[in-house]
């Protein structure tokens, strides 16, 4: 018996809570991961997991077995990059999962960059909003601005993601714009449908707090729809300033109530436990934090202005 990869193979069955996705993710049958996992089982006198036709789920013994071989598998993994590092850059596919907000216009328009310094890379790039488990998709990491779902895995935080009303002038010429966030209730809304706080919003000005529903007219789970939408002056919406920043330094939008914050999210890299020194993924998010450091290029000029905080 190999125990390494019987250790490898029982740590991704352990994550995926499959023994068919773990077999992809390895590159091997399912039957080498079954026999993998059954001979450790016979070495250690115990069974690792319940299965059953449904679910695989680990027993006592793997639950107290887990945590010190996902260390184990990690620092094996980081060793060995540590000295790929040292004799090559870095090779191979990487499957990210990103966030539409900043995949248009932002990541796209850094890909030549990454690809001239990581030529060995291949990337495979998700385009989507949804708040995945890499793990169980088979992501080497993911790019979202919700936290991570899963205590195993690993968040490193990249930039602030603010938000702002805004709307066309036209609109603004055509029916005023709102002096306070209540005002918004009087007037066409179209506004983002994946936020956690569905149609609940909190605005503060200093020490004054305003909660109000906001149900909206429209509601999409595409930023770049909303922002087309705003420029028709079709309504007032709310946008992260990495989608709008340009169209309002340019005047086509312009903000509202600029002088209420909304809470600002965080724009993560998640990825696994047993990825926290993968040379691959590390080079991605190192490049990226490089790109966004220390302000993000499109809030510095919002933010020189008064309109985001």
């Amino acid at each position: 018996m190999d125990r390494f990869l019987s250790i490898e193979a029982f740590v991704r069955v352990a994550e995926t809570s499959s023994f068919a996705e773990a077999a992809r993710q390895l590159g091997v049958t399912g039957s080498v991961v079954t026999n993998r996992i059954q001979q450790l089982e016979r070495f250690l006198n115990a069974p690792l997991f319940h299965r059953s036709t449904r679910h695989v789920r680990l027993s006592d013994v793997g639950e107290a077995f887990y945590r010190d071989c996902a260390e184990v598998v990690g620092r094996v993994n980081e060793l060995t990059d540590q000295m790929r590092e040292l004799r090559a850059t870095p090779t191979g596919r990487l499957r990210v999962q990103m966030l539409p907000g900043f995949a248009l216009g932002h990541f796209g328009a850094s890909l030549a960059e990454f690809n001239r310094r990581y030529p060995g890379i291949q990337l495979d790039v998700i385009v989507n909003d949804r708040v995945v488990d890499p793990i169980e998709e088979g992501f080497d990491v993911a790019f979202q601005i919700f936290p991570a779902i899963s205590d195993s895995l690993i968040e490193r935080r990249l930039f602030t993601v603010r938000r702002l009303f805004c709307a066309a002038p036209s609109y603004v010429s055509e029916h005023g714009a709102p002096q306070h966030p209540r005002d918004l209730l009087a007037h066409r809304t179209a506004l983002y449908s994946g936020y956690p706080s569905r149609n609940r919003w909190t605005m503060t000005r200093g020490d004054e707090v305003v909660a109000l529903e906001l149900p909206g007219i429209i509601r999409s789970n595409s930023v770049h729809l909303l922002h087309d939408y705003a420029l028709t002056g079709g309504g007032i919406v709310c946008l992260p300033t990495l989608v709008a920043s340009t169209s309002l330094l340019e005047g086509s939008l312009v903000p509202i109530l600029a002088d209420y914050v909304l809470s600002p999210m965080n724009f993560a890299a998640v990825y696994p436990e047993t990825q926290r020194q993968g040379l691959k993924v590390k080079a991605l998010v190192e490049f990226l934090a490089e790109q966004v450091s220390p302000e993000p290029a499109w809030d510095v000029p919002l933010i020189e202005r008064g309109w985001v905080k």
